[in-house]
């Protein structure tokens, strides 16, 4: 590798929307983000399914709902 050429790789901040912040590494000393692990639906487990049209039910009527107290 050439010397002088390559950015510097340093310790970074990423700080996101809800006030959380990660340390991680990057070329950039910090990192704005509108959403992270801490703050998605899928991994607080607040996701919502949104039924479009009955696309759910009809899937669900279809190939029978296994969480439905079988």
């Amino acid at each position: 590798m050439k010397s002088g050429i390559h950015p510097k790789y340093q310790t970074a901040i990423v700080h996101c929307a809800c006030g959380n912040t990660v340390e991680t590494r990057s070329t950039q000393p910090s990192i704005q983000v509108e959403i992270c692990s801490a703050c998605h639906p899928y991994f607080t487990g607040k996701q919502k399914l949104v039924d479009t049209a009955g696309r759910v039910e009809r899937f669900r009527q279809r190939y029978g709902d296994k969480s439905a107290g079988k």
